[in-house]
C-alpha cells in the first residue's frame, strides 16, 4: 500500500503532462521519440556440419541454407548503407540451436532471421513453396530474459543521453518489457509477411506466415523469423533452390523484404 501510495504523485505528474501535451501544446509542436537507427541483421543459415537438415536428391538443407544467407549478407553490407551483418555461422559448422538466438541478443540486433528450406514426409507429396515462421504465443514468455539482458546492455553505453535514467530494475519497467514483447511479435509478422509477399512477385507457391513453437526463435529478444524458401523433396524446387538464378532471385526477394522493413521502422 505504502509503495503504491509513493508511486501515485509520479503517476499524477504523468498523467497532468498527457492532457497538457494533448489538448494545450499545438498539434505541429508535437513530436514523437526519434526512432533507434537499423543498423544489424542476424543471419542464421540452419543446421550445419553434423546435422545436414533436410536430404534432397542432390544436396542438403544446410548447404543451400548457408549459400543463401551468405549472399543475401553481401547484398545487405552492399546496398543498405549503416547496416551491419552478422552470420551464426560463415562454414559447415554444428551450431546449438540455443547459440544461434544468443548472438544476436548479445550483439542487440534489429532482427533475427533463420533460413533454411522445408522437406514433406515423401518425395511423392506434391508440396511446394515458400512459407515464413514466427514464435507461437506459448513461447512468447521465453523472450522475457532476453528482452530484460538487451535492455542491460543498451543501458552500458550513453545512459542518460539514451534513455534518461530509464532504470530496468523498476517495477513500472515490467511494463515496458511486455510492451517490448508484443511489439517483437507485431514486427516479426510484418516483416513474415512482407517475405512471403516478395516471394510471390517471383511466383513461387505461398504457404503463407505460420506460428510454430521453435525454439530457435523463442528465446530472441528482437523481432525473428524463420524463412522455408522451399521443399526439398521437389525435385523442381530443389534444382530452382541449387541454381544460381534460384538463389539471386530468393535472395533479391529476402532483400526486398528487409529494406521495405527497415523503410517502415525508421519512419
Amino acid at each position: 500500500m505504502l509503495q503504491s501510495i509513493k508511486l501515485l504523485p509520479t503517476f499524477l505528474v504523468l498523467v497532468g503532462l498527457c492532457l497538457f501535451s494533448s489538448f494545450i501544446l499545438p498539434q505541429d509542436d508535437r513530436s514523437a521519440p526519434p526512432r533507434q537507427p537499423f543498423k544489424l541483421v542476424v543471419l542464421d543459415p540452419g543446421h550445419g556440419g553434423r546435422d545436414a537438415g533436410a536430404v534432397g536428391r542432390k544436396a542438403n538443407e544446410k548447404d543451400i541454407a548457408l549459400a543463401v544467407a551468405l549472399k543475401l549478407g553481401k547484398k545487405i553490407e552492399d546496398e543498405m548503407p549503416g547496416v551491419k551483418v552478422i552470420y551464426t555461422r560463415k562454414t559447415d559448422v554444428f551450431i546449438p540451436l540455443y547459440e544461434r538466438p544468443a548472438l544476436a541478443n548479445k550483439h542487440n540486433a534489429d532482427l533475427f532471421i533463420s533460413i533454411h528450406c522445408n522437406a514433406a514426409a515423401t518425395r511423392r507429396s506434391p508440396a511446394r513453396g515458400t512459407e515464413t515462421l514466427v514464435c507461437g504465443y506459448n513461447r512468447l514468455g521465453q523472450q522475457d530474459a532476453a528482452i530484460r539482458e538487451n535492455a542491460s546492455i543498451l543501458l552500458e553505453d550513453n545512459y542518460e543521453e539514451n534513455y534518461g535514467g530509464f532504470d530496468p530494475k523498476d517495477p513500472s519497467s515490467m511494463i515496458v518489457f511486455q510492451l517490448m514483447k508484443n511489439q517483437h511479435r507485431r514486427e516479426s509478422i510484418k516483416l513474415a509477411s512482407l517475405m512471403q509477399d516478395k516471394f510471390t512477385t517471383s511466383g513461387r507457391p505461398d504457404r503463407g506466415v505460420k506460428e510454430q513453437s521453435l525454439a530457435v526463435l523463442a528465446t530472441a529478444g528482437m523481432p525473428a523469423v524463420l524463412t522455408e524458401l522451399g521443399f526439398m523433396s521437389s525435385s523442381i524446387e530443389e534444382d530452382y533452390m541449387l541454381s544460381t538464378a534460384g538463389q539471386k532471385e530468393m535472395v533479391q526477394n529476402l532483400f526486398d523484404a528487409i529494406k521495405t522493413y527497415k523503410t517502415s521502422v525508421e519512419r
